[in-house]
């Protein structure tokens, strides 16, 4: 756990200084070279793998400071055919994220590739991924950051690598978490960071969805639910019938203004997108039930998207 409650002033939103003391505070754990990149690069034979950017954190010397972005992309792009993206790590603490984008790329995309041009960013924030992180180096969280401008290198060189696709996606899968460590590390910073007090301490017990409160697909986010309850247990809403503080649109839904809040699942206008929250802290859940539901949640969504057009 980081500690956070020695860091500035109570009351007091932290400045340069402050985040310095806490970048401080960071050790990597794992390394994103070995158990990332290693896997994308082994894709090689399948996606055409392109760096897509290449983030730099000089606060970081003498460790590493450079970290370079992949997508996996067709090796042959077909304009006939509608585009998914798939992302992952966004908040690098998030593992299941990370390495269900990869274990899609590796399991599943080929029997989906007829249909769609499959876009797979497995780890938009590999620093967060190597020191179990929700923030980057500057105490920015990515997955608050797509807008034009944004603070975070994570999330403008995605936004560009999207624009420059050049299409407007069909469908966006963005791949999260959440963890006990969010009430004991990460929304304790986020209070002292912003000098705010924090009142909802709720972790659901088990996956839940958020869609967009601008386009919520209900029946679309209602068959991933279906789907990923033969893998994981699904989250019940708590004693006020809400999620994190939001209310329970259906069983494991609830919805966000995904544009208004700068979150990764509204970097586009796409007809179908969901932001997946596994549980991996559950007593019954393992590494490979999280990383199993991720998968789930992009098959079924495909599965489902393939049938509607189909009708």
């Amino acid at each position: 756990m980081t500690q956070v409650s020695t860091i500035g002033t109570s009351g007091v939103k932290w400045g340069d200084s402050e985040k310095q003391q806490w970048l401080a505070l960071q050790a990597v754990k794992r390394s994103y070279f070995a158990d990332v990149v290693s896997q994308i690069d082994a894709l090689g034979s399948e996606f055409s793998v392109e760096q897509y950017g290449q983030l730099q954190y000089p606060e970081l010397a003498p460790a590493t400071t450079e970290y370079p972005l992949f997508v996996l992309k067709p090796k042959s792009w077909q304009t006939d055919k509608p585009t998914v993206l798939v992302t992952g790590g966004v908040h690098g603490y998030e593992t299941s994220g990370v390495h269900g984008a990869l274990a899609f790329a590796k399991t599943a995309a080929a029997q989906y590739s007829q249909a769609f041009n499959l876009v797979i960013a497995p780890c938009v924030s590999p620093w967060g991924y190597e020191t179990i992180n929700r923030w980057n180096p500057t105490a920015t969280d990515p997955n608050r950051s797509f807008y034009a401008n944004s603070p975070a290198q994570e999330s403008a060189a995605l936004m560009k690598m999207v624009s420059e696709l050049g299409v407007q996606l069909l469908a966006h899968f963005d791949l999260h978490e959440t963890t006990d460590s969010d009430n004991t590390e990460f929304r304790p910073a986020l209070a002292a960071r912003d000098a705010q007090t924090h009142d909802n301490w709720n972790i659901p017990d088990g996956f839940y969805l958020v869609g967009d409160s601008e386009n919520p697909q209900a029946e679309f986010q209602a068959a991933i639910i279906n789907a990923v309850a033969t893998v994981t247990h699904i989250a019940p809403a708590d004693e006020n019938g809400e999620i994190i503080g939001a209310p329970l649109e259906q069983l494991g839904v609830i919805n966000y203004a995904n544009t208004k809040l700068g979150l990764c699942g509204g970097l586009s206008n796409a007809s179908y997108k969901t932001t997946t929250e596994v549980y991996p802290d559950s007593a019954t859940a393992t590494p490979e039930e999280c990383i199993a539901a991720q998968v789930m949640v992009i098959t079924s969504g495909l599965d489902f998207i393939l049938a509607q057009h189909n009708a």
